[in-house]
């Protein structure tokens, strides 16, 4: 908006008129979206944030008073500022710890498979449960990534999930098939991370 000449007046009105317009425009969009439904929502990339958006939106559920289940397939019971929240609604938010470890840590191909196999099926028994109204899968695409689950079974699971429940799946590296069913899709773009400055993990910020 070129605004050589002009008075602060006549600034702050064409500034006005431009915002009524695009208010406009964003009123009549959002008049035509009008269904509603549990969404499938997959965070994934390089970058950091993703089990944090995740937890983000799990203490958002929490304080519009929903129920909600989490499954953690990677990182074992540790003691994260997220989890030391959350365990305080213990009415509202189940938190299941059902991995061993990163691979790299158990460096036991069959003991990771045993586990994603378990919390795999304990997360399928969550989303048909009908008390929760959101269901968090922490690192998913983790064991999918290294083909410790069915891959097909998970796509119809997700697929065919309750109407009404929402399922946030994390981890880097999503399967293009989650991605095609997926209602959203974010990815986590790495500019720049501490780490590879030498700066180590920290409280409140990694954990």
């Amino acid at each position: 908006m070129k605004t050589e000449g002009m008075t602060e007046e006549e600034i702050n009105k064409r500034h006005a008129e431009k915002m009524a317009k695009k208010k406009a425009a964003r009123d009549k969009m959002i008049a035509t979206k009008t269904e509603e439904k549990g969404l499938l929502m997959v965070h994934t990339g390089k970058g950091k944030g993703k089990t944090t958006a995740a937890m983000g939106l799990a203490a958002r559920a929490v304080g519009n008073g929903m129920k909600i289940c989490i499954v953690q397939f990677v990182k074992g019971v540790w003691n994260t500022g997220e989890r030391l929240v959350l365990e305080k609604f213990p009415d509202q938010v189940v938190m299941k710890a059902m991995g061993e470890g990163f691979t790299w840590d158990t460096q036991d191909r069959q003991r990771d498979i045993a586990a994603a196999q378990a919390a795999w099926a304990y997360a399928k028994e969550a989303i048909n449960n009908p008390d929760y109204q959101m269901v968090i899968l922490d690192e998913l695409n983790i064991v999918l990534r290294y083909d410790y689950l069915p891959l097909d079974d998970v796509i119809d699971t997700l697929k065919n999930k309750p109407h009404d429940t929402h399922v946030v799946v994390t981890g880097r590296n999503a399967k293009e098939e989650l991605i095609e069913i997926a209602d959203m899709v974010t990815e986590m773009e790495m500019v720049k991370h501490h780490f590879r400055g030498g700066v180590k993990a920290q409280v409140g910020i990694e954990f």
